[in-house]
Order: structure tokens, then C-alpha cells, then sequence
């Protein structure tokens, strides 16, 4: 994956030119600084192990230091980036056996999430799955991985909010940080069509959850997500062999 970032020398993290966060509401502003950033790396902007340029992040942000480096410190409890002492930050290398061991992880968590949501899931909750379901599917069709991909989180987020384990949600969010540029990065796999596979798996797992089937459901969310484990090692091998494209052959953008 290719930086939009020039390769300069990251910005010292302290210094005397910090300056007052334009006048918005800290809260506001420091969830709009830490979507947009997170946003930012997940679509592979920056590659692994990349520095990230706090002079550059800021400008594009329109930000000053002081709330972007409390933005950095939030991704790095992520696993989505690393702090460097003295040195910046950079996007947090994973290697393929990192890979495999947090999709296998993250699948585990998900499978009991659907074998407990299926016990406890109401119709509304239902109808709102299939909801993002059918917006997933359009978004598909029109070969915005983007979109796709935020209506796809929305699904597997709401059926572990659906589990009503706050245990294993919290476990849950722990992880899913750091695997979620990786996760996205799956389905640009070329040689696997990685994404048609996971609309296609998308449609088994809505169909256990109406049903309410919830061992079946464990076992086609574990699967899902060790496809997708694999997948994201196949598509980081093609990336260091030559250029990316998306399933459109279109340069990639990584979400």
C-alpha cells in the first residue's frame, strides 16, 4: 500500500508551537480528530510499519498537536498504531502469523456472540441486521468497498451487541481495533475474490440468525472470520509482490 503521506521526518512530539484546538466542543472535536484519523490508517493511506508524519496529520486534519497526539495515544491502546519514544508514531507492523492467531481469536468471540444472540435477540434487532444487510448488498453492487465495509462492522457489532455479554464485549473491543485495517484489507484479495465470498457468507450468517440457530450461526462467524484471517495473508503477500488492485482493477484504496 502506497502513502499519501510524503516521507519527511515526523514532527517532534513536544515544542513550542503547539497551539489552542480551534473553539468546538473538546468532545466533539476529539471524536471527529480520532474517526477521521483511525478512518485515515484503516483505508491503508499509510502502510505497515509506516511513520506517521504529526506535521502532515495535522494539516490535513486542521488540527493542532496537542489533540491529534491524544488521538495517537487512543489508537495506540487500539493496536492500530505505535508510539515511538522520541521518534513519533507509526502504523503497528502484524505479521501473517499475528494475522491468523487474531482472526482465529476474534472468530471465537464472534462465534459465541452468535450462539448467545441467537438466545436473546428480538425481532427489532433482527429487522435492523437485515437492514445493514440489504445496504451492505447495494454498496457491493456498486463496488464501494467503503461504504461496504462500514455497513459490514455495523452487522458483526450489532450481533455481539446482541450476545448482551458485557464480558465479552469488552474483550471484543480490545481486539477489534486492532485487526480492522487488516479486516477491511481481506477482501481486495485478488486471487480468492475474497469479497464475493464474503457477501456470500454474509447471507448464510443473516439466514442461521433468523432462524435462530445459534450453533449453526458460531460456526459459519468463526469460519467467516478465519476466511478472512487468511484472506488479509494472501492479500498482504500480493501487495509485496506488486501493485494492489481492487476487485474492479482499480488501484486499491484500503479501508
Amino acid at each position: 500500500m502506497s502513502s499519501t503521506i510524503p516521507d519527511i521526518e515526523t514532527v517532534p512530539l513536544t515544542g513550542p508551537n503547539d497551539r489552542p484546538a480551534p473553539a468546538r466542543d473538546e468532545t466533539s472535536l476529539h471524536d471527529e480528530i480520532l474517526a477521521r484519523l483511525r478512518d485515515y490508517i484503516v483505508e491503508g493511506h499509510v502502510p505497515d510499519g509506516g511513520r506517521l508524519s504529526e506535521r502532515q496529520l495535522c494539516e490535513m486534519l486542521g488540527v493542532s498537536r496537542t489533540p491529534l497526539r491524544e488521538a495517537l495515544k487512543v489508537l495506540a491502546a487500539e493496536g492500530l498504531v505505535e508510539l515511538l519514544p522520541n521518534r513519533g508514531a507509526r502504523v503497528r507492523p502484524l505479521s501473517a502469523a499475528d494475522i491468523q492467531e487474531l482472526f482465529d481469536l476474534m472468530g471465537g468471540l464472534e462465534g459465541l456472540a452468535g450462539r448467545l444472540a441467537c438466545e436473546k435477540i428480538s425481532d427489532e434487532e433482527i429487522a435492523k441486521i437485515e437492514q445493514y444487510h440489504h445496504d451492505m448488498y447495494g454498496f457491493y453492487m456498486r463496488q464501494d468497498m467503503q461504504g461496504y465495509f462500514r455497513m459490514n462492522q455495523l452487522i458483526h457489532r450489532a450481533i455481539v451487541d446482541a450476545a448482551a455479554n458485557a464480558t465479552l464485549h469488552a474483550t471484543y473491543d480490545s481486539l477489534a481495533g486492532r485487526i480492522r485495517r487488516v479486516r477491511f484489507s481481506a477482501n481486495f484479495a485478488r486471487r480468492r475474490e475474497r469479497w464475493s465470498e464474503a457477501m456470500r457468507e454474509h447471507e448464510l450468517i443473516l439466514d442461521a440468525l433468523r432462524r435462530r440457530a445459534g450453533s449453526e450461526l458460531s460456526d459459519i462467524l468463526f469460519q467467516h472470520l478465519r476466511n478472512k484471517g487468511s484472506a488479509a495473508i494472501t492479500y498482504f503477500a500480493e501487495e509485496q509482490a506488486g501493485p494492489a488492485s481492487t476487485p474492479s482493477g482499480k488501484p486499491a484504496r484500503v479501508d
